[in-house]
């Protein structure tokens, strides 16, 4: 028993229903484990280990009631817990303990599952370096100088070390693919919808997602289908119920590969990893072609509509971080003739990837431009000798996927010569997000990558 960190979410669901196992044992494995790791890497920020045992006698006293039943799982410190604090990783709300819990986290907890804790993220999710002033930095697990990602970075890491079997994470601009790729774990970033988001001040906001992030593919489908499903206070929640495709793995699929997104720097270390993608799905009988892809006006549409979200969210914030702040004064500046010039460029780009997905059945690519950088470095400046204007620009493999209203999966692709782990991204036609996830489990069954644990 003392080994229950180590199995997928799918097999912790099946012994406890068979009553093989507790949920009180797997939630206390979980918990010793989350005492053995976390001081090296800070991933989980809050813990509240009397809760989730109490709960977990609760699970054991009745009959399993949900696919999650007596599961552990890690909230994002963004996401609002009712009665457990939730900082947003600010010192303005170090202390903040909110009154109601998040949707995702009444959904996952009618699922069964099991709040342990909640995962370290930058402030408001600010930038793809788990960093801030109030936790400190996480560290990447298989190499602890460096980064583990961002802003999803704690769940990553929390899932890579086995602390828990399943955690939320959130995707903008790559939050949740970013972190899964530096730490070897899988993140879905499903078709805006899917999993709706609840506001009362950017309803209509399609950019910024919640997902599943776990240790295996068909842990995350677990998951999502979860968290997935209708609610009529989003305005654009899709009322189609999630199902998964059956496994029937990729042959004769059109798959397109694109090793840079149309001209991106991409560092040699990722690029020689992202290249092995191809010949797998190849070896599976997929039609792989490299394309050309354009994807002009993703950046200036993304970082438009980013900018003045977080000028509508935070504007009224005083004492903010230097990378929130500068977010929210880059949205002061957008004008109307701004956001009609990125409602054109994307509307645009929407239309040139639907003739795309008429031929191709998914896009492969890099999840991120370089692997794990050191964690004393705020953001990378950098990549093959080009120098990068602002510290969104390393992203943009993530980010300009986001414009596209499509799901896209991050899955290990394999490891640099140096150990660092590598993710490739499956992008799929919007709205078919099981498709994407088909892929993602005949690419992780073929390769094995994601069977390489961290050394702690």
């Amino acid at each position: 028993m003392s080994e229950l960190h180590h199995l997928s979410a799918t097999e912790l669901a099946r012994l406890i229903r068979a009553r093989q196992v507790s949920a009180v044992e797997v939630v206390q494995a979980h918990l010793d484990r989350i005492e053995q790791v976390n001081p090296h890497v800070n991933a989980i920020v809050t813990l509240v280990a009397e809760q989730a045992l109490d709960a977990a006698e609760a699970a054991d006293a009745r009959e399993p009631d949900g696919p999650l039943h007596g599961l552990p799982v890690a909230h994002k410190d963004l996401v609002d817990t009712a009665g457990i604090r939730t900082t947003y990783g600010s010192p303005l709300f170090a202390h903040h303990v909110p009154d109601e819990d998040a949707l995702i986290v009444r959904r996952l907890r009618a699922a069964g599952a099991i709040t342990v804790g909640k995962t370290n993220t930058p402030e408001f999710g600010t930038g793809s370096h788990t960093v801030n002033e109030v936790f400190g930095a996480t560290r990447n697990p298989y190499d602890p100088s460096k980064s583990a990602g961002g802003s999803s970075g704690g769940a990553a890491v929390a899932l890579a070390t086995g602390m828990v079997p399943l955690a939320d994470g959130s995707d903008m601009g790559g939050s949740l693919r970013n972190p899964a790729s530096f730490c070897n774990v899988v993140g879905l970033r499903p078709t805006p919808g899917r999993v709706p988001e609840i506001s009362d001040t950017n309803a209509w906001y399609t950019l910024g997602v919640s997902g599943p992030m776990a240790r295996t593919v068909e842990d995350v489908t677990l998951m999502f289908g979860a968290i997935a499903g209708f609610d009529r206070r989003s305005p654009y929640a899709i009322k189609e119920a999630f199902a998964p495709e059956p496994e029937e793995g990729v042959a004769g699929l059109r798959v397109a590969w694109s090793p840079d997104l149309g001209g991106l720097p991409v560092d040699p270390r990722t690029a020689e990893v992202t290249a092995t993608a191809p010949p797998v799905f190849e070896r599976l009988g997929a039609r792989v072609e490299q394309v050309e892809l354009d994807l002009e006006g993703a950046d200036d549409a993304f970082r438009t509509y980013r900018a003045w979200n977080y000028a509508l969210s935070f504007d009224d914030i005083d004492g903010l971080g230097p990378n929130t702040a500068w977010n929210v004064e880059q949205g002061r500046k957008v004008t109307g003739a701004d956001l009609a010039r990125a409602e054109r460029a994307r509307s645009r780009l929407y239309q040139r990837m639907a003739a795309f997905f008429d031929t191709y059945d998914v896009l492969i690519a890099p999840v991120s431009q370089v692997p794990p950088f050191p964690i004393e470095q705020r953001y990378v400046d950098e990549i093959n000798g080009e120098r990068l204007p602002d510290y969104l620009s390393w992203m943009r493999s993530a980010y300009w996927i986001s414009v596209l209203h499509a799901p896209a999966a991050s899955v290990p692709a394999g490891f640099t010569s140096d150990g660092l782990p590598v993710g490739v991204q499956i992008v799929g036609r919007p709205f078919e997000d099981a498709r994407v996830l088909r892929v993602a489990r005949a690419f992780e069954q073929a390769t094995g990558h994601g069977l390489r644990r961290p050394p702690l």
